[in-house]
């Protein structure tokens, strides 16, 4: 074997088996590798943010790594956004930089630089392997590092002459890590005597595996005996929703709402999530947003056995034994009349299949949608955990290559879409059964919201320019199908329904525009 072909190999007998790419003249060598291995699945994206941001996906939703191929620095670079949401995510991902020949590097030719100072503001794991020899041992190394728990991100380097050169065999996995720790059992006893005291007065603040189903089945009894409300975080990285799963509220992004979210409490027990804070600093409001005079404990971080830790809590409590099993609503009505926030989540939350997946980008659109799929058939909820925009398109692209059966909604915001719109392409070309729901308002929402905030009652020019997305309007239907993807504009919320339950029955990607 070559060193590329010890690379993919490895991967593959450490149980890894799509590689998400867009590689370029140093990854050659890894590019045959992958033609001569078809157990490898090879992805092609056309922007290195939708490489990263499918691998982000993909992982949520099978708790494995894939592979990303991306060539050198430059282009490692444009997908270092979404390896930022990745790492907030708690994902479990190897990336794969070409790098140029050894012997080349000191010609300073134009794509040279330090790839190991981009990678490590978003890498729990850095190595530049030094040989071909070593680039087996070193491909193991990177993926057992990155299924520590809770997840974290490898970046691998490797010169083009280590990739063409011969390697000897591929590396076989690593011993499996250590699970993850049962947290103390002095924490168990406080978050009890918590609720005992406070009850009703309490919130059980969960992230991580917490909002997973074993995690829910456990907070459901807990919140059954104590009566306590059960919340998640704002942009949580996976969270199984609907069906028999507990109603769990979601921490709102504005702070004032957050703190207000908080206020009706004495105390907050935090598991598998810290405390929360702001997304950005505001005058006269402060970063941490429980408010001051709480009792806050932890019963479990991220790094420890939080489904456990919520487990022993319902015991030690008393609860009963079985989480309480929720009574069916049946299906919700469609929603009537214009598309707004509302109109467009009930809809969403009343045609959506049960097993859906959604991936929500949708912004100030998105909001209403939790709460109105809270009764929707059974559902697993994806969202924009590191707030760096561009994130939904590609991560729905990647959860639908992880979980081929389940059909896949892609709910976006146009702002947020347009940084990674190539995705569509990926969709078509792989035949991917993503429904995307384009909220088109032909503006920075958000930003307008914030200028309002800061006190700017009346945008000037610029302002106004900045934060809209007209002067050309973008038409998403034309831009979909150019990209491969099928796509439908609606205008009401009855077409809205209509549309999505056609697309839904169809196999393959689908978008439709929704006029807001």
């Amino acid at each position: 074997m070559n060193g590329a072909e010890s690379l993919i190999q490895t991967a593959l007998n450490c149980g890894v088996e799509v590689c998400f790419a867009n590689p370029g003249t140093t990854e050659m060598p890894l590019v045959a590798a992958l033609d001569g291995n078809a157990r490898m699945r090879a992805v092609l994206a056309l922007f290195e943010g939708v490489v990263t941001g499918a691998a982000d996906g993909y992982a949520r939703m099978t708790d494995r790594p894939a592979l990303t191929l991306t060539h050198l620095g430059p282009g490692f670079a444009n997908g270092i956004a979404n390896l930022h949401n990745a790492r907030r995510a708690h994902s479990p991902i190897v990336n794969v930089i070409g790098d140029h020949a050894t012997w080349h590097l000191k010609a300073d030719a134009p794509l040279t630089s330090d790839i190991e100072s981009l990678a490590r503001p978003v890498s729990a794991w850095v190595r530049h392997s030094s040989s071909a020899g070593a680039i087996a041992a070193d491909t193991a190394e990177a993926i057992a590092e990155a299924m520590r728990v809770p997840g974290r991100t490898s970046t691998l380097i490797v010169p083009s002459d280590c990739q063409w050169s011969e390697a000897g065999a591929a590396a076989g996995p690593r011993p499996a890590g250590a699970p993850p720790p049962a947290a103390p059992d002095s924490a168990v006893r406080a978050a009890a005597g918590i609720l005992k005291r406070d009850g009703a007065n309490s919130v059980l603040f969960m992230g991580g595996a917490a909002v997973r189903e074993r995690g829910l089945k456990a907070a459901a009894r807990i919140a059954a005996a104590s009566g306590c409300r059960l919340m998640c975080e704002t942009f949580p990285a996976r969270v199984e929703r609907g069906g028999a799963m507990p109603p769990v509220e979601k921490l709102p992004y504005f702070p004032e709402m957050a703190l207000e979210a908080f206020a009706k409490s004495s105390s907050v027990i935090l598991a598998g999530a810290r405390a929360p804070v702001a997304f950005f600093g505001y005058p006269n409001l402060p970063s941490v947003l429980i408010p001051e005079g709480r009792t806050v404990a932890t019963l479990a971080t991220l790094e420890q056995d939080v489904a456990l830790a919520l487990e022993a809590l319902a015991d030690l409590i008393g609860a009963s034994r079985t989480a309480p099993v929720r009574a069916g609503k049946g299906p919700a009505a469609r929603p009537t009349g214009a598309l707004d926030p509302s109109t467009i989540g009930a809809a969403i939350a009343a045609m959506m299949p049960e097993h859906a997946i959604v991936m929500d980008e949708a912004a100030t659109t998105g909001m209403p949608f939790f709460g109105a799929s809270m009764s929707a058939p059974a559902h697993t909820y994806l969202a924009l955990t590191g707030g760096a925009i561009g994130q939904g398109l590609p991560c729905a692209t990647g959860a639908a290559v992880a979980c081929p059966d389940r059909r896949v909604i892609s709910f976006q915001a146009d702002g947020s879409a347009m940084y990674t719109l190539q995705a569509l392409w990926t969709q078509a070309r792989e035949g991917l059964n993503v429904t995307t729901l384009l909220c088109n308002n032909g503006r920075y929402r958000i930003l307008q919201v914030e200028l309002a905030r800061a006190g700017v009652t009346e945008p000037g020019p610029t302002a106004r320019s900045l934060t809209s997305l007209g002067n050309p309007n973008l038409d998403w239907v034309a831009l979909a199908q150019g990209m491969g993807v099928p796509g439908v504009r609606v205008e009401t919320a009855e077409a809205l329904s209509e549309e999505l339950a056609r697309a839904l029955k169809e196999p393959g990607p689908r978008m439709i525009e929704m006029m807001i």
